[in-house]
């Protein structure tokens, strides 16, 4: 199994160095160079644990893991700092973090440190990221940007099937709009959220066909996609 770790750090010499650590001993890393980069990475694959430097631009790490844990509550994140202070280590659990690494760290300390938090979650390991969603009578085509169904065949935009996947995943609860906007987009000013408002409005037209899926607007939330049994 290819276990996947999405590593955030703005320093790109830094970046490159622990993530040729962690590929050499067998992980696939996605390097983002900032918060926002990083969570619209989050979106798009499926990842085994996070590593997630505190200090960045656009999004610093706690703000990141924040959005993180809105999304996905058991995924393993683990903060590097170069602060020692037991406030900033608190704000990080506060946050939704697993564990903390102060640099420097010796290589060797990193990889036990990951080593550790895979453990927890060893039952997960054996997931996939699935290709192919299924939503009433539609199926979601994630790899080849197609939602399907027995009489129809839409070609869908990046952006349209991760925003259908993200609703997926909080099948029939409430996705705040922030969550989508800072997921998709990496911001959550005025104008991404009219275009999230076009394409939600889309959203609804391809999955009219099938009377028992609504996607609802949650007032001053967010969203529901709604599945009736």
């Amino acid at each position: 199994m290819e276990i996947k770790i999405l590593l955030a750090e703005d320093d790109i010499n830094l970046g490159f160095v622990i993530a040729d650590q962690l590929r050499g001993v067998g992980y696939r890393v996605s390097l983002a160079t900032d918060g926002a980069e990083a969570l619209k990475r989050f979106s798009e694959e499926l990842f085994h644990l996070c590593i997630f430097d505190v200090m960045m631009p656009k999004k610093d790490g706690f703000t990141l893991a924040k959005d993180i844990r809105k999304i996905n509550k058991n995924i393993p994140i683990l903060f590097l700092t170069a602060k020692t202070m037991t406030e900033d280590k608190i704000e990080g659990f506060s946050a939704g973090g697993d564990d903390y690494l102060t640099k420097p760290f010796a290589s060797e300390e990193l990889n036990l440190r990951v080593k550790s938090l895979l453990k927890r979650i060893n039952v997960s390991m054996d997931e996939s990221e699935e290709k192919i969603l299924f939503v009433g009578i539609f199926q979601l085509d994630t790899e080849n940007l197609k939602l399907k169904s027995a009489a129809t065949e839409t070609n869908l935009t990046k952006k349209e099937v991760q925003i259908l996947k993200l609703l997926l995943k909080f099948r029939n609860q409430v996705l705040p709009r922030d969550v989508i906007l800072n997921t998709v987009w990496g911001q959550d000013d005025y104008f991404v959220g009219r275009s999230l408002d076009v394409f939600i409005t889309k959203l609804r037209r391809y999955l009219r066909p099938d009377a028992n899926i609504a996607i609802l607007n949650i007032h001053g939330v967010g969203f529901k996609l709604e599945e009736k049994k």
